[in-house]
């Protein structure tokens, strides 16, 4: 039986790891790199890396031993891949098939779509003949509406007439391999994934489904492995808070019967 997957989400801004709240506020939390070391060093299954850049500037303004600068997305995928010991999905600012061609020869696994996605429906299909649905991850973002979760633009912010449900069966239909399902409404909250919207959509279509917004506590992935048909739980912020967070988030599960691959903390 496949194994339920445990994946933190990193979100880049401008060559900063930031903590988002809502999609509105943003805090600086450090070093992308070190994040992806420590996330692989305690048993990470895959990892979710967003570029949320409002433009291409990827400055840390900085240059030392350390922490070498790096000015460009490119360079620090290729920083990334280098220390991650498991599968990445790269998402953000993706215009092309030779942006995501050139995303997987620097170590990406999978790229994540959204905004070109809504934009161009029709590139989703042209995406999964090109590098296969595997590698194809469409990006849903869902804001609650008068009680209909809608679709919202990741680059506007504008909530469009699509609802979730309704997207991510088209989007399965044009044969994306993977939905990460987000909601807005409760990015930052703490207060638990939005386990409506999250069975709504998970017992509709076939792909994998990835929930992602609200993680408070390790309970949480415990009610969308319990409640909804999700094949993986995401948290971004919850992550970077403890030490060994994602052993201990297995540990738990693991404990608690679900079918997750056991807590390991692996020797890099």
């Amino acid at each position: 039986m496949k194994k339920n997957r445990v994946i933190p989400v990193l979100l880049l801004r401008n060559g900063w790891l930031v903590q988002s709240k809502q999609f509105k506020r943003y805090q600086n939390l450090g070093n992308p790199i070190s994040a992806v070391k420590r996330l692989s060093q305690w048993g990470s299954d895959e990892l979710i890396y967003l570029d949320i850049s409002s433009d291409d500037t990827h400055d840390m303004r900085r240059d030392d031993l350390g922490h070498p600068n790096r000015n460009s997305i490119f360079e620090i995928i290729e920083d990334v891949s280098k220390e991650a010991f498991m599968p990445i999905t790269v998402g953000g600012r993706i215009r092309s098939l030779h942006d995501i061609e050139k995303r997987l020869a620097l170590g990406a696994d999978k790229i994540a779509i959204n905004t070109l996605a809504l934009d161009n429906p029709k590139f989703i299909e042209q995406a999964a003949k090109e590098f296969g649905a595997q590698c194809v991850v469409v990006s849903i973002d869902a804001k609650l509406n008068n009680g209909v979760h809608q679709v919202m633009r990741a680059d506007t912010r504008e909530v469009t007439l699509n609802t979730a449900l309704s997207w991510a069966c088209q989007v399965e239909q044009l044969g994306a391999g993977e939905i990460l399902l987000n909601s807005v409404d409760r990015d930052g909250m703490k207060n638990g994934y939005d386990l409506e919207l999250l069975d709504q959509v998970s017992s509709a279509i076939k792909i994998p489904v990835i929930a992602c917004g609200g993680v408070g506590d390790w309970e949480h992935f415990a009610q969308a492995l319990r409640q909804t048909g999700v094949d993986a739980v995401a948290a971004a912020n919850i992550f970077h808070y403890s030490d060994q967070s994602v052993y201990l988030a297995k540990k738990y599960l693991f404990e608690q019967g679900l079918n997750v691959r056991p807590a390991e903390l692996l020797e890099i």
